[in-house]
């Protein structure tokens, strides 16, 4: 089972452990079976002697099903909580297009609903092993009344498997089906919540997109559960039915074929009677488990995608670049016949390329041009977050590579048009009295104040967000700056204030900026205006001072 080799891999010697207690556990609650059997059947036996022999193994069975508990939840929760880590770090190490490629509704599916799935799977894994080493024990105790007895109850339960696997395998595809059109789903859900305000203005929209996308696929959804459900359903309830026939059959039809004490024949009513709690525990749990292990597929996958697209992994502060002392000293970065390429649909093709820039230290550049011109595409390949398909970025002439790339992005603080903006001030070594003075130059002072490298609030307007964005970008302190489309939710005072105060100032301090404006009004206050035009540079102009 997938799960036993998850839980096998983060831990093999606690696995053990935590089993051989609970096989003693089962084995103690088999024992103890026994002997109540034994005094049921031999009235006149040594009571004491029994009842010395009840009471330890009750301690017995105690104390191994405690421990065996307490490592196992010890064990299940460290191996989920691993196992989040581990898929956050590979998210976070993977390739930005790759990302993008995969979309953020199945990561969030995997990270939340998959994930959960395995945490309640192995939450109720140490009850399922206790269970079934009981199972296990009392199948010990049949076989030691009666071999020949234990060999015919075994194969009217190699039958019960048998016929019972076909209904699993079968639940277990309808799962399977289930967890595709959850991933559908969770894309309709984030477009709810993205999409809100065009939902709202277009009924006819809304009203397919609720039909014809969200109903089709919830109730694709629910059809596929259901089976898989009443297909789990119906297994357990065939099991039961032969586990009843079995306890029939010894009843009626054994006693006829075999002679056998009343004794021997009561301990094996009882025995199966008791066994009736454990396997019931035992079949409700197979849907929990089916989904788990169908999670863990789907966790593996995605950890494998990551992993084949995952970026090399450096300490960017160990990695530096020939004859530069420090990142502030950085001198030209040059774009050699870079291109890039992406689907924008099943069959139409964006190709951003070949360009060929040199970028000086100490500019205020514009990178200008329509919707789709690639401006977007350039920008994350001068930042380092997608790497060149073809040519090369060079650093003072140093190339830019797999194994520098992350050290190089940390020349950048950027505030891109979809940008996401942080509730504290992460990894900033700023004082709260630093970032409350940029809050008063940003005019945000009265909406918004900073304790312990906490915002407030960031439930503000989009301008304001964007402004609070600009803030942490000047706490950075990083030597280049990018925008991207930065004053395009600002009012005319802070639009005008961007480009006429905040950009020059930025200058002033020996900072490199690269805008993506549409503002053709400001495009005077720049040292260069680069125009894209459908992934190419249409001209590259210097304005004279």
């Amino acid at each position: 089972m997938q799960l036993i080799s998850f839980l096998l891999r983060s831990s093999p010697k606690l696995v053990a452990i935590a089993i051989f207690m609970g096989l003693l556990s089962g084995v103690s609650s088999a024992g103890l079976i026994a002997l109540i059997s034994r005094t049921l059947g031999s009235p006149n036996a040594a009571i004491g002697q029994i009842a010395g022999a009840f009471v330890g193994l009750a301690i017995l069975s105690l104390v191994t099903s405690v421990i065996s508990q307490v490592v196992l939840i010890r064990l299940a929760q460290d191996a989920v909580f691993h196992l989040r880590l581990q898929l956050s770090r590979q998210i976070l190490s993977s390739e930005l297009r790759h990302l993008e490629q995969l979309g953020n509704a199945r990561m969030m599916a995997t990270l939340t609903e998959d994930v959960q799935a395995v945490a309640t799977a192995v939450s109720s894994f140490p009850f399922l092993c206790i269970e079934l080493a009981t199972v296990v024990g009392c199948f010990v105790f049949i076989g030691s009344l009666s071999w020949v007895v234990f060999a015919m109850v075994m194969g009217l339960f190699a039958f019960t498997f048998l016929t019972c696997q076909w209904l699993l395998n079968q639940a277990r595809r309808r799962m399977v089906d289930a967890r595709e059109d959850q991933d559908a789903l969770f894309r309709h859900f984030r477009s709810i919540t993205d999409g809100i305000k065009e939902l709202k203005l277009h009924s006819p929209r809304r009203q397919v997109f609720l039909n014809q996308e969200l109903e089709t696929t919830s109730a694709s959804f629910r059809r596929h559960n259901i089976y898989a459900l009443i297909l789990y359903a119906s297994a357990g309830s065939w099991g039961k039915l032969i586990f009843f026939f079995a306890i029939g059959f010894l009843l009626f039809a054994l006693p006829s074929l075999l002679s056998i004490p009343i004794e021997t024949l009561s301990g094996y009513v009882l025995t199966f009677t008791y066994l009736t709690l454990p396997l019931d525990k035992l079949i409700l749990k197979l849907p929990i488990l089916s989904q788990a292990s169908v999670s863990l597929q789907k966790i593996e996958a995605l950890g494998l995608s990551l992993k084949n697209r995952a970026e090399a992994a450096n300490n960017p502060a160990a990695v530096t670049f020939a004859g530069e002392a420090s990142a502030q000293n950085w001198r030209q970065i040059k774009l050699h016949n870079v291109a890039h390429s992406y689907y924008q649909s099943a069959d139409t093709q964006f190709k951003l390329g070949d360009i060929n820039l040199t970028l000086n230290a100490g500019e205020i550049v514009f990178i200008v041009g329509g919707n789709g011109s690639g401006k977007s595409t350039l920008a994350k390949l001068l930042t380092g977050l997608y790497a060149p398909e073809s040519g090369a970025i060079l650093l003072d002439g140093t190339p830019i590579t797999n194994e520098n790339r992350e050290w190089y992005r940390q020349h950048f603080s950027t505030v891109f048009a979809d940008f996401y903006l942080f509730d504290r001030l992460l990894g900033l070594d700023a004082t709260d009295q630093e970032a409350q003075n940029y809050l008063q130059q940003l005019q945000l002072d009265h909406k918004v104040q900073i304790r312990n490298g906490q915002f407030s609030t960031t439930e503000l307007s989009q301008g304001q967000r964007k402004r609070l964005a600009l803030l942490t970008t000047y706490l950075e302190d990083r030597p280049i700056y990018l925008f991207d489309e930065w004053a395009s939710d600002q009012d005319p005072t802070f639009r005008e204030l961007f480009y006429t105060e905040f950009l020059p100032k930025l200058k002033h301090r020996g900072k490199t900026v690269w805008v993506i404006s549409h503002d053709d009004h400001y495009f005077g206050y720049c040292d260069r205006l680069i125009k894209l035009d459908y992934g190419q540079v249409e001209y590259d102009h210097r304005n004279e001072s």
